[in-house]
Order: C-alpha cells, then structure tokens, then sequence
C-alpha cells in the first residue's frame, strides 16, 4: 500500500509532462503535413532545363538598327 502513494503522484505527474509534450509538437507544426517530404523526393525532376525559346525572349524580337 505504501508504494501506492509513490506511483501515483509519479504517474499523474508523467501524464502531465507526455500531454505537455504533445500540446507544444501540435503547436509547433510537428504533425502539420506527414507525406509532403516523402512525395516531393518523388517528384525530384532529374531533366536538365530547356533552353529559352527566343519567342520568349523580347531581345530575339527587335530588329537591328
């Protein structure tokens, strides 16, 4: 029975502590968004860049003076 009134205000007390834990990962943004890095490492796009079209390109355009 003794050891009843040590276990009790421990557990009571780490029950406290796990739920301050949890409250401060929530607030922080722990939990916000758990499979945007797995899907980005997918999405990784290897190509090399195009070049630049000279339609896009307004200097292509103008015509020598």
């Amino acid at each position: 029975m003794e050891t009843l009134y040590l276990l009790i205000p421990i557990s009571v007390v780490l029950v406290f502590l796990i739920a301050i834990a949890f409250w401060w990962s929530l607030r922080s943004g722990q939990f916000d968004d758990l499979e945007g890095p797995a899907y980005r490492i997918l999405m990784d796009d290897d190509r090399a860049p195009s070049p630049p079209s000279e339609a896009a390109d307004p200097a292509a355009r103008r015509e020598p003076v």
